[in-house]
């Protein structure tokens, strides 16, 4: 019975052993992991390949995304240039109505200071006098400038000694 149980054992145990390992021989072997190795990098390959193509694809979305920010940025800035164009058109249009308006004021005040030298012109120096130191200075002297240097002369000897050298000054520094 031991005999029959040793010689079942040494039977029965290279059948189980030999499920479970193989026995190669070394060029076996080499050719073995040759093809294991070949399966790996294949399947690196293309887990690779498609990481690499989802990653271009993210690329790419994200360089189309900015391209259209760059244009919508680019039409903004369009639109703002052409917002301000039409702005500096405007001030322009006001600054040379503002100018206008400056010069009509001008020729409006030397008309209505002609016509006070007219005025002047024609009354008594007393008279004129009078009228000339209480009136503007500024005034008084644009008219006194184109008055006759003969009848200024006489207005200014008829005036208030203050008002007088007051609006002489001004005279004077006007012509410098």
């Amino acid at each position: 019975m031991k005999l029959l149980i040793i010689v079942l054992t040494f039977i029965l145990n290279p059948v189980f052993s030999a499920d479970d390992k193989k026995v190669y021989t070394e060029k076996e072997m080499q050719t073995k992991v040759r093809e294991e190795v070949s399966k790996k990098i294949d399947q690196i390959k293309k887990k690779s390949i498609t990481q690499l193509t989802k990653e271009l694809l993210a690329k790419e979305e994200e360089l189309l995304k900015r391209q259209e920010e760059l244009e919508r940025r680019a039409e903004q800035l369009k639109i703002n240039e052409d917002s301000l164009i039409k702005k500096i058109a405007e001030f322009e249009k006001q600054k040379e109505k503002v100018i206008g308006c400056i010069d009509d004021n001008r020729k409006n005040e030397m008309l209505r200071i002609k016509q006070l030298v007219s005025v002047i012109a024609g009354m008594k120096p007393a008279k004129a006098a009078e009228l000339l130191s209480v009136q503007d200075s500024n005034i008084s002297v644009k008219i006194l400038e184109k008055i006759d240097p003969g009848k200024a002369s006489k207005i200014f000897n008829l005036m208030d000694k203050e008002v007088s050298a007051r609006l002489q000054k001004q005279y004077l520094n006007m012509q410098k």
